[in-house]
Protein backbone atom coordinates (compact mmCIF):
# COMPACT_ATOMS: atom_id res chain seq x y z
CA UNK A 1 0.00 0.00 0.00
CA UNK A 2 1.40 3.46 -1.03
CA UNK A 3 0.31 6.40 0.51
CA UNK A 4 -0.35 9.02 -1.71
CA UNK A 5 2.02 11.85 -1.98
CA UNK A 6 3.43 14.45 -4.75
CA UNK A 7 7.17 13.00 -4.99
CA UNK A 8 9.74 10.70 -3.90
CA UNK A 9 10.60 10.71 -0.27
CA UNK A 10 11.92 8.29 2.69
CA UNK A 11 10.71 5.09 2.60
CA UNK A 12 9.09 3.67 5.62
CA UNK A 13 8.47 -0.21 6.85
CA UNK A 14 5.67 -0.31 8.57
CA UNK A 15 3.93 -3.26 10.39
CA UNK A 16 0.09 -3.84 9.35
CA UNK A 17 -1.46 -5.50 12.24
CA UNK A 18 -4.56 -7.11 10.36
CA UNK A 19 -6.45 -8.60 13.48
CA UNK A 20 -7.71 -4.87 13.71
CA UNK A 21 -8.31 -3.66 10.31
CA UNK A 22 -6.85 0.01 9.95
CA UNK A 23 -6.74 2.05 7.51
CA UNK A 24 -4.80 1.17 5.01
CA UNK A 25 -6.63 -1.93 4.90
CA UNK A 26 -4.55 -5.27 4.78
CA UNK A 27 -6.17 -8.34 3.70
CA UNK A 28 -3.47 -10.58 5.21
CA UNK A 29 -3.89 -11.76 8.88
CA UNK A 30 -0.87 -11.55 11.42
CA UNK A 31 1.80 -9.42 10.65
CA UNK A 32 3.85 -8.57 7.70
CA UNK A 33 6.59 -5.77 6.69
CA UNK A 34 5.41 -2.93 3.92
CA UNK A 35 7.45 -0.24 1.99
CA UNK A 36 5.41 3.05 2.25
CA UNK A 37 6.52 5.64 0.29
CA UNK A 38 5.86 9.43 2.14
CA UNK A 39 4.46 12.73 0.25
CA UNK A 40 6.95 14.64 -0.36
CA UNK A 41 4.91 18.23 -0.50
CA UNK A 42 7.18 20.17 1.31
CA UNK A 43 5.15 19.69 4.55
CA UNK A 44 7.01 18.02 7.44
CA UNK A 45 4.73 15.70 8.98
CA UNK A 46 4.79 15.53 12.98
CA UNK A 47 3.70 13.34 15.39
CA UNK A 48 4.40 14.64 19.38
CA UNK A 49 5.42 12.08 21.82
CA UNK A 50 4.77 13.93 25.19
CA UNK A 51 2.42 16.35 25.91
CA UNK A 52 3.17 18.05 29.18
CA UNK A 53 4.97 21.38 29.69
CA UNK A 54 7.56 21.25 27.40
CA UNK A 55 5.75 19.01 25.08
CA UNK A 56 3.03 21.70 25.26
CA UNK A 57 5.39 24.44 24.07
CA UNK A 58 6.65 22.45 21.17
CA UNK A 59 3.00 21.48 19.41
CA UNK A 60 2.12 25.69 20.40
CA UNK A 61 5.38 26.75 17.90
CA UNK A 62 4.76 23.47 15.43
CA UNK A 63 1.21 24.25 14.80
CA UNK A 64 2.26 28.32 13.75
CA UNK A 65 4.82 26.61 11.09
CA UNK A 66 3.85 26.79 7.61
CA UNK A 67 5.99 24.08 6.38
CA UNK A 68 5.38 21.37 9.59
CA UNK A 69 1.80 19.45 10.70
CA UNK A 70 0.92 18.09 13.54
CA UNK A 71 -0.48 14.93 12.60
CA UNK A 72 -0.83 13.27 16.03
CA UNK A 73 0.03 13.33 19.82
CA UNK A 74 1.47 10.15 22.34
CA UNK A 75 0.68 10.59 25.86
CA UNK A 76 0.93 7.61 28.50
CA UNK A 77 -1.21 4.76 28.53
CA UNK A 78 -3.69 6.24 31.08
CA UNK A 79 -3.28 9.65 30.69
CA UNK A 80 -6.59 11.98 30.50
CA UNK A 81 -5.38 13.94 27.37
CA UNK A 82 -5.53 10.70 25.32
CA UNK A 83 -8.71 10.92 23.00
CA UNK A 84 -8.81 14.97 23.01
CA UNK A 85 -7.78 17.32 20.22
CA UNK A 86 -4.38 18.50 21.23
CA UNK A 87 -6.23 21.94 20.93
CA UNK A 88 -8.45 21.14 23.25
CA UNK A 89 -5.56 20.57 25.76
CA UNK A 90 -3.68 23.55 24.41
CA UNK A 91 -6.74 25.96 24.92
CA UNK A 92 -6.98 26.61 21.40
CA UNK A 93 -9.52 25.85 18.57
CA UNK A 94 -9.38 22.18 17.32
CA UNK A 95 -6.30 21.55 15.53
CA UNK A 96 -7.25 18.16 14.02
CA UNK A 97 -4.51 16.72 15.51
CA UNK A 98 -5.83 13.89 18.24
CA UNK A 99 -4.18 12.63 21.22
CA UNK A 100 -3.55 8.89 21.04
CA UNK A 101 -2.18 6.61 24.07
CA UNK A 102 1.46 5.12 24.37
CA UNK A 103 0.18 1.82 23.20
CA UNK A 104 -1.55 3.18 19.73
CA UNK A 105 1.94 4.17 18.71
CA UNK A 106 1.90 1.81 15.79
CA UNK A 107 -1.88 3.03 14.97
CA UNK A 108 -0.54 6.74 14.36
CA UNK A 109 2.06 5.72 11.89
CA UNK A 110 0.10 3.84 9.63
CA UNK A 111 -2.60 6.29 10.27
CA UNK A 112 -0.85 9.17 9.91
CA UNK A 113 2.63 8.00 8.35
CA UNK A 114 4.62 10.90 10.14
CA UNK A 115 7.85 11.84 8.66
CA UNK A 116 9.14 12.75 12.40
CA UNK A 117 8.32 11.81 15.54
CA UNK A 118 9.18 14.38 17.99
CA UNK A 119 9.61 12.53 21.49
CA UNK A 120 9.45 14.38 25.05
CA UNK A 121 8.43 11.84 26.97
CA UNK A 122 10.70 9.88 29.23
CA UNK A 123 13.65 8.03 28.80
CA UNK A 124 11.48 4.43 29.58
CA UNK A 125 9.20 4.85 26.84
CA UNK A 126 11.97 6.26 24.27
CA UNK A 127 14.03 2.73 24.70
CA UNK A 128 10.76 0.79 24.30
CA UNK A 129 9.76 2.60 21.16
CA UNK A 130 12.88 3.47 19.70
CA UNK A 131 13.40 -0.03 17.56
CA UNK A 132 10.07 -0.15 16.00
CA UNK A 133 10.39 3.93 15.00
CA UNK A 134 13.95 3.33 13.47
CA UNK A 135 12.44 0.35 11.57
CA UNK A 136 10.48 2.06 10.67
CA UNK A 137 12.47 5.05 9.05
CA UNK A 138 10.89 7.74 10.59
CA UNK A 139 12.90 10.72 12.18
CA UNK A 140 12.83 10.79 15.79
CA UNK A 141 14.67 13.59 17.47
CA UNK A 142 15.16 12.42 20.68
CA UNK A 143 14.89 15.27 23.56
CA UNK A 144 14.07 13.02 26.41
CA UNK A 145 17.06 12.58 29.16
CA UNK A 146 18.45 10.06 31.28
CA UNK A 147 19.77 7.86 29.22
CA UNK A 148 23.14 5.94 30.10
CA UNK A 149 26.26 5.45 27.05
CA UNK A 150 25.07 1.94 26.50
CA UNK A 151 21.53 3.74 25.60
CA UNK A 152 23.02 5.87 23.06
CA UNK A 153 25.34 2.89 21.65
CA UNK A 154 22.27 1.71 20.68
CA UNK A 155 20.48 4.65 19.38
CA UNK A 156 23.75 4.72 16.90
CA UNK A 157 23.89 1.02 16.40
CA UNK A 158 19.95 1.26 15.42
CA UNK A 159 20.39 4.33 13.26
CA UNK A 160 22.99 2.53 11.28
CA UNK A 161 21.45 -0.67 10.69
CA UNK A 162 17.87 0.31 9.85
CA UNK A 163 19.19 3.71 7.43
CA UNK A 164 17.02 5.95 9.98
CA UNK A 165 17.78 9.28 11.22
CA UNK A 166 18.32 9.74 14.84
CA UNK A 167 18.83 13.29 16.61
CA UNK A 168 20.02 12.88 20.22
CA UNK A 169 19.23 16.12 21.50
CA UNK A 170 18.60 15.78 25.34
CA UNK A 171 20.69 19.78 25.60
CA UNK A 172 17.95 20.88 22.95
CA UNK A 173 18.20 24.70 23.28
CA UNK A 174 20.52 26.13 22.06
CA UNK A 175 22.44 28.63 24.38
CA UNK A 176 23.53 25.95 26.24
CA UNK A 177 25.13 24.10 23.21
CA UNK A 178 27.30 27.03 23.06
CA UNK A 179 28.30 26.72 26.40
CA UNK A 180 29.21 23.80 25.65
CA UNK A 181 31.71 24.57 23.30
CA UNK A 182 32.81 27.25 25.13
CA UNK A 183 33.86 24.54 28.41
CA UNK A 184 35.26 22.47 26.24
CA UNK A 185 37.70 25.19 25.01
CA UNK A 186 38.41 26.58 28.58
CA UNK A 187 39.31 23.45 29.72
CA UNK A 188 41.67 23.33 27.21
CA UNK A 189 43.26 26.57 27.84
CA UNK A 190 43.01 26.70 31.44
CA UNK A 191 43.69 22.76 32.16
CA UNK A 192 45.61 23.82 35.49
CA UNK A 193 42.22 25.58 37.20
CA UNK A 194 39.74 23.41 39.01
CA UNK A 195 36.31 22.66 37.63
CA UNK A 196 32.79 22.78 38.78
CA UNK A 197 29.32 22.27 37.78
CA UNK A 198 26.08 23.09 39.28
CA UNK A 199 22.77 22.81 38.28
CA UNK A 200 18.74 23.44 38.84
CA UNK A 201 15.64 22.20 38.01
CA UNK A 202 11.95 22.38 39.13
CA UNK A 203 11.18 19.97 42.02
CA UNK A 204 9.73 17.23 39.24
CA UNK A 205 12.85 16.61 37.63
CA UNK A 206 13.39 13.12 38.21
CA UNK A 207 17.27 12.39 36.94
CA UNK A 208 19.88 13.49 39.29
CA UNK A 209 21.96 14.85 37.24
CA UNK A 210 20.94 16.57 34.38
CA UNK A 211 21.98 14.76 31.28
CA UNK A 212 22.94 18.67 30.07
CA UNK A 213 25.14 18.95 33.16
CA UNK A 214 26.80 15.14 32.51
CA UNK A 215 27.51 16.90 28.74
CA UNK A 216 29.42 19.99 30.10
CA UNK A 217 31.12 17.17 32.34
CA UNK A 218 32.48 15.54 29.36
CA UNK A 219 33.20 18.48 27.54
CA UNK A 220 35.39 19.57 30.24
CA UNK A 221 37.03 16.29 30.23
CA UNK A 222 38.06 15.91 26.97
CA UNK A 223 38.81 19.61 26.59
CA UNK A 224 41.64 18.87 29.55
CA UNK A 225 42.60 15.53 27.81
CA UNK A 226 43.28 17.17 24.61
CA UNK A 227 45.67 19.59 26.76
CA UNK A 228 47.55 16.28 28.18
CA UNK A 229 45.88 16.55 31.07
CA UNK A 230 44.56 13.00 32.35
CA UNK A 231 41.38 13.51 33.79
CA UNK A 232 41.56 11.22 37.28
CA UNK A 233 38.24 11.71 38.85
CA UNK A 234 34.75 13.10 37.39
CA UNK A 235 33.81 16.99 37.49
CA UNK A 236 31.71 17.46 40.94
CA UNK A 237 28.38 18.24 39.80
CA UNK A 238 25.85 20.10 42.03
CA UNK A 239 22.31 19.43 42.04
CA UNK A 240 19.39 21.56 43.32
CA UNK A 241 15.66 20.63 42.44
CA UNK A 242 13.01 22.91 43.82
CA UNK A 243 10.59 25.07 42.64
CA UNK A 244 9.93 25.60 38.94
CA UNK A 245 12.65 26.39 38.13
CA UNK A 246 13.48 26.01 34.14
CA UNK A 247 16.81 24.79 34.07
CA UNK A 248 20.06 26.58 35.16
CA UNK A 249 23.77 25.23 34.41
CA UNK A 250 27.01 26.78 35.29
CA UNK A 251 30.81 25.97 35.03
CA UNK A 252 33.19 27.18 37.39
CA UNK A 253 36.72 27.68 36.52
CA UNK A 254 38.63 28.55 39.34
CA UNK A 255 42.44 29.12 39.60
CA UNK A 256 44.74 30.28 42.52
CA UNK A 257 43.81 34.16 41.89
CA UNK A 258 41.02 34.02 39.29
CA UNK A 259 37.51 32.43 38.84
CA UNK A 260 35.76 32.41 35.28
CA UNK A 261 32.03 31.60 35.18
CA UNK A 262 30.18 30.29 32.79
CA UNK A 263 25.91 30.15 32.76
CA UNK A 264 23.11 29.36 30.71
CA UNK A 265 19.54 30.02 32.20
CA UNK A 266 16.77 28.93 30.74
CA UNK A 267 13.53 31.46 31.30
CA UNK A 268 10.85 29.97 29.41
CA UNK A 269 10.31 26.05 27.62
CA UNK A 270 10.12 28.39 24.82
CA UNK A 271 13.91 27.96 24.80
CA UNK A 272 12.99 23.94 24.41
CA UNK A 273 10.66 24.56 21.86
CA UNK A 274 12.79 26.80 19.74
CA UNK A 275 15.61 23.80 19.75
CA UNK A 276 12.94 21.53 18.80
CA UNK A 277 12.09 23.27 16.00
CA UNK A 278 15.19 23.69 14.56
CA UNK A 279 16.27 20.10 14.95
CA UNK A 280 13.00 19.18 13.06
CA UNK A 281 14.17 21.19 10.13
CA UNK A 282 17.79 19.93 10.32
CA UNK A 283 16.61 15.89 10.78
CA UNK A 284 14.24 16.29 7.48
CA UNK A 285 15.33 13.61 4.93
CA UNK A 286 18.25 12.54 6.83
CA UNK A 287 19.73 9.25 7.80
CA UNK A 288 22.23 8.85 10.16
CA UNK A 289 22.65 9.28 14.39
CA UNK A 290 23.21 13.30 15.19
CA UNK A 291 23.82 15.21 18.07
CA UNK A 292 23.07 19.28 18.06
CA UNK A 293 26.91 19.93 17.75
CA UNK A 294 26.20 17.96 14.23
CA UNK A 295 23.38 20.54 13.87
CA UNK A 296 24.90 23.39 15.11
CA UNK A 297 27.85 22.91 12.57
CA UNK A 298 29.93 23.82 15.68
CA UNK A 299 33.50 22.46 14.50
CA UNK A 300 32.75 24.48 11.23
CA UNK A 301 32.09 27.90 13.56
CA UNK A 302 35.39 27.07 15.11
CA UNK A 303 37.23 26.44 11.83
CA UNK A 304 36.19 29.60 10.20
CA UNK A 305 36.87 31.80 13.03
CA UNK A 306 40.77 30.19 13.54
CA UNK A 307 41.24 30.41 9.43
CA UNK A 308 39.75 33.68 9.57
CA UNK A 309 42.44 35.02 12.53
CA UNK A 310 45.07 33.29 10.73
CA UNK A 311 44.67 34.93 7.38
CA UNK A 312 44.46 38.22 9.48
CA UNK A 313 47.54 37.48 11.01
CA UNK A 314 49.71 36.82 7.88
CA UNK A 315 48.79 39.32 6.17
Amino acid sequence: MVFPGTGSGPRILAECRTSRPGPVGCADTGLRRRSVMLRNDGVTKICLMGLGRTGAEIARIILEQNDMKLVAAVCSEFSSKCGKDVGEILGIPETGASVYSAGELEEVILEHAPDIIVDFSNARATLKNVKFISENRIGLLIGTTGFSDHDVMRFQLLASKNDSGILYAPNITLGVNVMMLLSNIAARILSDYDFQISEAHHRHKKDSPSGTALKIAEEVGKGLEASGVPVIREIPIHVTRAGGIVGRHELMIVGDNDMIRISHESFSRKAFAAGALRGIRFLRGKTGFFEMKDMLELDKVLLSYFEKHKTAAAN
